[in-house]
């Protein structure tokens, strides 16, 4: 199995920036919290798989897990046939491999989950997502007919102008754009105006932004398998119940087994308020 990967080298792409200085209102300050992660391209049903490996490289292991082992593993787990993951096999399947905790969230983005996805992000530990995939790799919603896995690593707050501490440090290169410092202390729940995640999956190079209640609505919907699929006459590995109770509502936050091996990070935010 051959598989084509580059790396990033902390900083996020040119053309991310871009987004960042043309998208983005002067009524906000953005305050980033993020930690780069390869990129992967799959090839076929693999986009779990590869999520996952992309995820590894966060979590502080000695040494590298291939693409091709973590095949290996979830066909001889019986949670694959062809690389697809229709389940939450994935937090089983992660801890196997890359000796970490994984915690298996129910019941969507929002509610009681949004002040622990929040927290587990700005840690610098990331998550694994399901959600329906659109022509532009961004959530959509297509009753799980475009059912695909992404990584998350990080977030993008948008603060209110003059509410951002001091102890976070503008970019050099991004006036409006500020990364947390040892002190900063997470902003008042206030004044988060807006919430983006910072996703990558492996049909693309590029990482991108998408509205946290948007990657919230297209999770939240992943409730059939497509018919396309269940006809071209390949085998699947489905859990009983479906796409509905292997997918719908679920994410896998990844971290390191042990605290010692995660890497320091500020405080993050307390869950806020979507306006």
């Amino acid at each position: 199995m051959q598989s084509r990967k580059c790396w990033l080298d902390g900083k996020w792409p040119v053309s991310v920036c871009l987004v960042l200085s043309s998208s983005f209102s002067g009524q906000f300050q953005w305050l980033l919290y993020n930690r780069a992660v390869p990129s992967l391209i799959q090839e076929g049903p693999q986009c779990g798989l590869v999520a996952l490996w992309m995820a590894g490289s966060l979590l502080s292991l000695s040494q590298d897990v291939s693409l091709e082992r973590i095949m290996q593993v979830a066909l001889e787990r019986g949670y694959t046939a062809q690389g697809e993951m229709f389940s939450a096999d994935m937090a089983r399947l992660a801890e196997e491999l890359f000796q970490c905790q994984a915690e298996l969230l129910s019941g969507g983005l929002e509610g009681e989950n949004r002040g622990k996805i929040l927290r587990h992000l700005t840690t610098g530990c990331p998550l694994l997502l399901p959600y329906d995939e659109d022509s532009n790799h961004e959530p959509c919603r297509r009753r799980g007919y475009k059912a695909h896995w992404a990584v998350v690593s990080g977030l993008l707050l948008g603060l209110r102008t003059g509410t951002l501490s001091p102890a976070c440090r503008e970019d050099g290169e991004i006036s409006g754009l500020f990364r947390p410092g040892p002190a900063c202390p997470p902003p008042a729940p206030h004044d988060v105006l807006e919430i983006y995640l910072l996703s990558k999956q492996g049909k693309s190079w590029r990482p991108q932004l998408w509205r946290y209640r948007q990657a919230h609505e297209s999770n939240a919907q992943l409730t059939d398998f497509c018919p396309k699929r269940a006809g071209d006459g390949k085998v699947y590995v489905v859990p009983a119940g479906g796409v509905r109770a292997g997918l719908c509502g679920k994410t896998v936050l990844l971290r390191p087994r042990t605290a010692q091996s995660a890497l320091p990070q500020p405080a993050g935010p307390p869950p806020a308020p979507e306006r």
